[in-house]
């Protein structure tokens, strides 16, 4: 095993692979009729600028724009809160629509959190097959019932690696290291049995708690890593492709229902197209993002990627009797 530069082999196991303003919070006006009235649509965002999150958000800004003759107007709130608040907003009202990560699943369709899981799913198009089937439709229709939030498109966010100040090509070199973490049990589980120090800290204190040393290792997809910056606190970029990740668009289903039916359908055209484009935008632009990160002084290592998901099976196996009982690894991994 080595650090190495970027190269095709590379790219191939890759593809495998808070305060905010009180504007934010206060009610808008709704256009339910598609008159010549203003809709004001107000998207959160736990992530940075740059983040495909955050550019699947602009897109729909500009594409809800074209679709409704301006009738609708997108504001972006992006990297003010924790995925945990704007999932909350979303869901009570507060703001109109999220473009977040897989919080909603966690909260709402919990027994469906696979989806959003270390190791569970092989790659995006296997995510897809899954969604897009029978278990991806009930845990849609959990959202809509207890988050009264509707789901408008998933956006590929690419795969989630490992990042640290040292070079880590296997578990046991992780055993006791303190890995920055978002506060979801079924991730901290499967760490915890690969033997990391898991650190459960928000989003927005991320870089800060690489920083300050409150954490000394973080996991995270390219797009995260970059967006926050990360090279200037982490040196080495380990890639174990442990998790497909995933976030998606959603928008409050109240508001959603009293919107006209121009700017319902609106709303559901420009978030398809803005999802779709997303999601090749990242297919196309995850090596140049290693390539950057690289550049930017972060060595890639290439670990013994198949030892970790052999440490973590036992905790996945575990999780899905316990917390995802709809279904089971195999029959996931058979779909």
């Amino acid at each position: 095993m080595k650090v190495e530069t970027v190269s095709r082999q590379a790219l191939i196991r890759l593809s495998g692979l808070a305060l905010v303003c009180a504007a934010l919070l206060l009610p808008l006006q709704l256009d339910a009729q598609a008159g010549g009235a203003k809709t004001a649509l107000r998207v959160g965002s736990p992530f940075k600028a740059g983040h495909i999150l955050v550019d699947a958000a602009e897109k729909f800004r500009e594409l809800i724009g074209q679709a409704s003759g301006g009738r609708i107007q997108v504001q972006i709130q992006a990297g003010s809160a924790s995925e945990e608040e704007i999932n909350d907003w979303c869901s009570q009202g507060k703001i109109e629509m999220q473009s977040n990560g897989g919080r909603f699943l966690e909260v709402f369709a919990p027994k469906y959190f696979f989806f959003n899981a270390p190791y569970v799913m092989k790659d995006f198009e296997h995510f897809t097959r899954v969604w897009d089937g029978k278990l991806g439709k009930a845990a849609q229709a959990q959202i809509e019932q207890k988050g009264k939030m509707k789901t408008l498109g998933i956006v590929y966010r690419g795969l989630r690696q490992l990042t640290a100040k040292k070079a880590i090509f296997s578990p046991a070199e992780a055993a006791g290291l303190k890995l920055r973490l978002p506060n979801v049990a079924t991730w901290l589980a499967v760490w915890k049995a690969m033997g990391a120090a898991p650190v459960p800290v928000p989003l927005p204190e991320l870089y800060a708690a690489l920083k300050d040393g409150r954490a000394e290792a973080s996991e995270g997809d390219l797009p995260q890593i970059a967006s926050f910056k990360l090279n200037e606190v982490q040196s080495q970029l380990m890639i174990t492709n442990h998790l497909v990740q995933t976030g998606a668009m959603l928008v409050n289903k109240p508001f959603f229902d009293k919107l006209s039916t121009a700017n319902r359908n609106a709303v559901l055209k420009a978030a398809a197209q803005a999802t779709v484009w997303a999601n090749e935008k990242i297919k196309r632009g995850e090596l140049e993002i290693l390539v950057d990160l690289q550049r930017k002084g972060m060595q890639v290592v290439i670990p013994d990627a198949e030892s970790f998901r052999e440490k973590a099976k036992p905790a996945v196996e575990e999780l899905f009797k316990k917390e995802w009982p709809v279904a089971t690894w195999a029959a996931v991994l058979a779909q």
